[in-house]
């Protein structure tokens, strides 16, 4: 079973909330209630959009583990101008404190047709922002943040568009579906 589920801001990639008895944070199990199923990866707390989870362990291990490559594609919008010069350095991938990356393919893009962010994202008048889609084939923690902030673009919203060729469109924030 394959399950793709459009992970809203806010909630945790995991079924429980060991970290704090009695927290108010929602997890996984306030969406999904299915037994057996687990997330293949992981998506910030912060960051929304496709995470999917399965009950087959190989499957989850081939959609997770860097060894496989399984390409990540993101809709992020960051503060600033990109120039090409931006770009160029993300495509050749950049050293962050845990090493350099790989190679990311990365495109500016039209603001997207997405559902409202809560809270949304602060607008400010004297502050330029873009949108960029962003595919990488690895998954460190928060990479595509600390890599587009390596580069002078603060992430300000973070989309997880695909894994591969599964896609959330479709999905609203808290859905999921059966692959």
């Amino acid at each position: 079973m394959l399950i793709l589920f459009n992970k809203p801001m806010g909630v945790l990639s995991q079924f429980t909330d060991k970290g704090t008895e009695g927290s108010p944070r929602a997890t996984l199990s306030d969406y999904i209630d299915l037994p057996g199923v687990y997330p293949a990866g992981r998506l910030d707390r912060d960051s929304e959009g496709l995470l999917l989870l399965t009950d087959d362990g190989r499957l989850q291990a081939r959609i997770a583990h860097p060894k496989f490559k399984k390409p990540k594609t993101y809709l992020v919008q960051v503060e600033g101008d990109p120039t090409e010069a931006h770009l160029a350095q993300l495509r050749r991938g950049v050293t962050l404190k845990d090493g350099p990356t790989r190679p990311a393919q990365v495109r500016r893009i039209p603001p997207p047709d997405l559902w409202p962010r809560i809270p949304p994202v602060r607008f400010r008048k004297s502050v330029p922002d873009a949108w960029l889609e962003i595919t990488i084939t690895e998954g460190r923690n928060r990479q595509v943040r600390r890599m587009t902030a390596h580069v002078g673009l603060p992430c300000l919203r973070l989309v997880r568009w695909a894994i591969g060729d599964w896609r959330v469109d479709g999905l609203a924030p808290g859905e999921w579906r059966e692959a």
